[in-house]
């Protein structure tokens, strides 16, 4: 074989070989390639399919986590029941009962009417669970004809372990106990609840009305026509159903959401959010200087203690001899100068008598130029204007005329006022 012939299948042979191993190469990688693509989109769809599960399980609705709007949209639209007999009592009471087994709270208030200034026994006692479900006791029918309020009711206002929440709720229950010996336990007043956890409240009013709009957004209708409407009539008006039973539902909602019970569903969760209520638990509310839940005068008291302190400390200050010694009798009195009554008299136009007053008075009338002199002795004035009132009777106390002398031993002269 001629020497250029090898040489050439040399090169042909290592030139096959590397464009093969080229070709070889990428196959590789274009296989790589694909495994990985087809990976990403298996991982991919996984992850779509898994979020997808999640999107669905989210949309469920007993999943979902209510919100606070909406919890209290439901409380406000939950079912009302108006109670008039005990036997209507014993048809709602199981209903009431499955809800504080739940959370053991009720929203309460009270409505009366008032006749000539006075105050009538309580008409309506309005209380609602946490679910919004709201009953109005109508107590006078209650209690009509001899019948007595159900064991049931009574056991219910006195259980302390169910709270009653709402604004002047300590008054209402003083009320029950005065108009029908009711005994309320277990009274949270929320205007102390909302001092606590919003430090803004401090610059509003702290009525129901004021707290529903600022806390739970929601708008209270307290106008006078319902406000102070028949709460004895024969029947209410829907109007009136509604304003009675927003007091109670609004008080319960107000409370559950300054203690964020809207996402709670364990009964360990209200024992330990239980304990915000600690301190003002049948404790009568006493206005806005009341900070940081001290209901029980601290303030007042660990001024007190500093005071009693520092007089330990430095004992010679409350040693002043001046602070023991004993004034003599009659020291800072003085005798009088002048008769303390004079005596006078203001008549009217026509003559009648209408009251005695002293001498600068009766000068005055002259000096202005609306009265004359009668008389000297006893000095007596004409008034030359119609006075706006005249003594019903000649025996009237304006008309007496009063002794200078002393009441203790009778004596005209050197006597004290």
């Amino acid at each position: 074989m001629p020497r250029h012939t090898g040489l050439t299948l040399g090169v042909a042979s290592l030139v096959g070989t590397t464009v093969a191993c080229l070709v070889l190469w990428k196959l590789i990688n274009r296989r790589r390639r694909q495994c990985c693509v087809g990976g990403d989109v298996k991982d991919s769809s996984a992850v779509l399919s898994h979020e997808t599960s999640i999107s669905d399980h989210l949309q469920n609705p007993s999943e979902v986590e209510v919100s606070s709007s909406s919890a209290v949209e439901k409380i406000l639209q939950a079912e009302i029941k108006i109670v008039s007999k005990a036997e209507e009592w014993k048809a709602v009471w199981p209903l009431l009962r499955k809800d504080l087994d739940v959370f053991p709270v009720l929203g309460m208030d009270c409505e009366w009417v008032s006749v000539d200034g006075r105050t009538n026994p309580i008409s309506l006692l309005q209380m609602a669970s946490h679910s919004g479900f709201c009953v109005l006791v109508r107590l006078p029918r209650l209690v009509s004809a001899g019948s007595t309020i159900p064991k049931t009711l009574l056991t219910l206002l006195a259980d302390s372990d169910v709270l009653k929440v709402g604004v002047g709720c300590r008054e209402d229950a003083s009320k029950l106990m005065n108009d029908y010996g009711l005994s309320v336990k277990g009274v949270v007043d929320i205007r102390y609840l909302a001092m606590r956890q919003r430090r803004d409240i401090f610059q509003n009013s702290l009525s129901l009305k004021s707290l529903s709009e600022t806390i739970l957004c929601y708008p209270l209708d307290k106008s006078f026509q319902l406000r102070c409407s028949n709460w004895d009539a024969d029947e209410f008006t829907q109007d009136q159903v509604f304003y009675a039973a927003r007091d109670a539902q609004v008080s319960v909602a107000l409370f559950l959401q300054l203690l964020g019970f809207f996402s709670l569903g364990s009964s360990p969760a209200w024992a330990s959010l239980l304990s915000k209520c600690q301190g003002l638990i049948d404790v009568p509310f006493k206005g806005k200087g009341v900070a940081n839940g001290d209901v029980n005068g601290g303030t007042r008291q660990k001024k007190e203690v500093l005071f009693e302190q520092s007089s330990q400390n430095f004992p010679g200050r409350d040693r002043d001899p001046r602070r023991n010694k004993k004034k003599a009798l009659g020291v800072g009195y003085s005798v009088r100068k002048s008769p303390l009554y004079d005596n006078c008299f203001l008549h009217a136009p026509d003559g009648q008598p209408l009251c005695t007053c002293d001498r600068k008075k009766a000068q005055w009338y002259l000096d202005k130029g609306i009265g004359d002199l009668v008389s000297s002795d006893p000095f007596v004035v004409r008034l030359r204007f119609e006075p706006s009132g005249r003594p019903e009777s000649n025996v009237d106390y304006y008309l007496t005329v009063k002794e200078n002398l002393c009441v203790v031993c009778g004596k005209r002269e050197s006597y004290i006022r």
